[in-house]
């Protein structure tokens, strides 16, 4: 089982390969949007056995939080700190 990392749009643009992928060869995909984790594809048998399996879910929970993109009440997406303290000077 491998993990790739896949452009959004070039995982709209090859959606029927990355489901080929995913299906026969259990790729799963990180998809990033805007340079930034947003979604992850997965066969359903592994989907199914993720569930079923302790360890292997706690092992998803925290490669979502190292992945997860981290946003503030009010804070424009894609804006950094620095960005929002040069706004308010």
């Amino acid at each position: 089982m491998e993990t790739k990392v896949i452009a959004s749009t070039k995982a709209q643009n090859n959606f029927g390969q990355v489901i080929d992928s995913v299906v026969q060869n259990r790729t799963r995909y990180i998809v990033k949007r805007r340079n930034v984790s947003q979604a992850i594809i997965m066969s359903l048998a592994d989907f199914n056995q993720l569930l079923a399996n302790s360890s292997e879910r706690q092992k998803m929970s925290d490669m979502i939080g190292e992945l997860a993109p981290v946003y503030s009440l009010g804070e424009t997406i894609g804006s950094s700190v620095e960005d929002e303290a040069e706004v308010q000077d």
